[in-house]
């Protein structure tokens, strides 16, 4: 998801230099290198930034435009949603942020490997906190795009405690940029 708005950043921080390159590169990266190889993937970028779909297209990345994501994430997540078509029984959808650039590929590819418990959902955790990316069965995505305004899908994650998993990861894997340093 790079739809956000920046309202605390002041500014597009997708698009601000991190360590040389854009923000939304470095999770972007990881997530390229999770899914590189696997069959059971497909990658779509949700954006309402031009330059990140110019960008993303160039390198044959799918991108999704979503102009109404200034409305709230639910219209990222339901843009998301409708990309990927029809959705099968055993299928997940993995939402990731695009502001974690301490994310690892392997601690992804980790998440990604906990459909094989079949849990409703799943998400990183460290110390007992909860973060980004969460992994929904594709049996929620009603309840996804029932979300309204602002509200994200730890919504419906929390409605669903008997089937979670949480995949423990680094404290600072889950850190989000969100105002400047």
């Amino acid at each position: 998801m790079a739809a956000g708005q920046s309202r605390r950043y002041g500014t597009n921080k997708l698009l601000e230099q991190y360590e040389g390159r854009p923000l939304y590169e470095h999770g972007l990266d990881a997530l390229l290198r999770a899914t590189d190889g696997r069959q059971d993937c497909s990658l779509i970028v949700v954006s309402c930034w031009q330059e990140i779909e110019r960008s993303l297209r160039a390198g044959g990345i799918r991108c999704v435009m979503c102009p109404d994501s200034h409305l709230g994430v639910s219209y990222t997540i339901r843009a998301g949603i409708a990309a990927c078509g029809t959705l099968a029984s055993g299928d997940y959808l993995c939402f990731c942020v695009a502001d974690q650039p301490l994310l690892r590929a392997e601690t992804i590819a980790r998440l990604l490997d906990a459909t094989q418990q079949t849990p409703l959902t799943a998400c990183l955790c460290a110390d007992g906190e909860q973060g980004n990316p969460v992994l929904f069965c594709a049996s929620l995505a009603e309840e996804l795009c029932a979300l309204d305004g602002d509200r994200g899908g730890k919504a419906v994650m929390r409605r669903h405690p008997e089937r979670h998993v949480d995949v423990p990861c680094a404290a600072e894997e889950l850190h989000d940029i969100d105002i400047r340093a």
